[in-house]
């Protein structure tokens, strides 16, 4: 595997300082984000490439790992006294002292550069003394796509076939015209009011909370003057009539895309989408199964034993429907094309199927009685003879 120059990837000296590394990743990231390239292959890349070698230098252990052997693997310890590679700086026993800078202000020792006073003073943030560091700049905000909403909506069975035009109010954002989303407008370094200034916010995941990296100083606790319309926002709240067109097939749970309706991006990024999630009502005597529809059908005891036509009911009004002799109760006829619009493919529909239901009449006169005594003596099959039954 080829080797990577992670200095010439950042476009870094060897000894550059922490502050110009990071720096010069946000510089080169703010460049190649995917959102400013959208569709680019060649910038994905390169952000990739970026985000390796600020992930190597921008940690001290791996940096030095990296610095000592031209490459870095988790593997490599380079403080052990048995590790291969080492330069001209190595002392006894194979330690490398190149990198080792005396604090002449304490010591008095040769080589000056950064104290151990100093290194205190980034971990605890100290501050003063001659050894205090100035703490770096707070990071500037990248281009960043807003997010998606989802909203529920209620349909009927007949809107859900035929599709539907609608408008619904949307509570959405934009970027903010003032600050164009950066979130500040490039004043005075403040503390950030999100965190306290601690760099981590408190988030929720069901019973368990958790803390996180804040959002809006990306952890360093301290951000620019936030700017006064958007409250370091970078977006401003905004109530939007969106008109919506559903379209004929969707079903419970199907999800309508509505392009760029979602919440406002920063510094000119994308919008999010607006996802409408649709609820279908359920339908009186119609149920639906994918694209099929199903109905049951009464029908009486002559229809059934003579055969008939008769009228059935579909989503778009009444159908004939023939029923031949000896027609059983339970029996399913099919409807070419008489069920749902297809999501997929809007030229194809599903079959409606009718179940016939034979019913009796609720009043039976004496003459009925006897006529049906008659039917009985006339057909004196046993219809449980199958079943060995009397």
């Amino acid at each position: 595997m080829a080797k990577k120059d992670y200095y010439q990837i950042l476009g870094v000296k060897k000894d550059a300082k922490a502050d110009e590394i990071k720096k010069s990743y946000r510089r080169l990231a703010r460049k190649f984000h995917p959102d400013v390239n959208p569709n680019d292959k060649a910038s994905e890349d390169k952000f990739k490439e970026v985000q390796e070698a600020y992930d190597i230098l921008s940690d001290e252990k791996k940096r030095k790992v990296f610095d000592k052997f031209g490459y870095y693997n988790d593997n490599l310890d380079p403080d052990s006294p048995f590790s291969s590679g080492a330069g001209a700086g190595a002392g006894p026993a194979g330690f490398d002292f190149s990198g080792f800078q005396w604090d002449t202000a304490s010591t008095g020792a040769p080589g000056g550069g950064s104290s151990f006073r100093d290194i205190f003073s980034d971990l605890f943030g100290g501050s003063g003394g001659a050894g205090a560091r100035t703490a770096p700049e707070p990071p500037r905000a990248l281009p960043k796509r807003g997010r998606d909403i989802e909203i529920p909506l209620a349909m009927s069975f007949e809107e859900a076939f035929t599709g539907l035009t609608t408008n619904i109010t949307v509570n959405r954002s934009e970027q903010c015209s003032r600050c164009q989303g950066a979130g500040d407008t490039g004043g005075p370094v403040v503390q950030c009011t999100t965190c306290k200034g601690t760099g981590q916010v408190m988030r929720s995941g069901g019973r368990l909370q958790f803390s996180q990296e804040c959002p809006d100083c990306e952890g360093t606790g301290r951000r620019r003057t936030p700017c006064s319309l958007c409250n370091g926002k970078g977006v401003t709240p905004k109530t939007e009539q969106v008109k919506l067109k559903i379209p004929a097939g969707v079903d419970t749970g199907s999800r309508v895309r509505v392009p760029k309706k979602g919440h406002g991006g920063r510094l000119g990024a994308e919008p999010g989408d607006l996802f409408i999630v649709t609820n279908v009502g359920k339908h009186p005597f119609f149920t639906r199964k994918g694209d099929n529809i199903y109905v049951t059908v009464p029908i009486s005891v002559s229809e059934a034993a003579l055969g008939a036509k008769i009228e059935v009911p579909t989503v778009e009004g009444k159908a004939q429907l023939k029923i031949p002799p000896g027609t059983e109760s339970g029996q399913k006829f099919r409807l070419r094309e008489r069920g749902f619009p297809s999501l997929r493919n809007p030229s194809l529909r599903g079959d409606q199927f009718i179940e016939v239901k034979i019913t009796l009449p609720r009043v039976i006169s004496e003459e009925t009685k006897e006529l049906l005594r008659q039917f009985e003596k006339l057909n004196s099959e046993n219809p449980r003879k199958a079943m060995g039954l009397e």
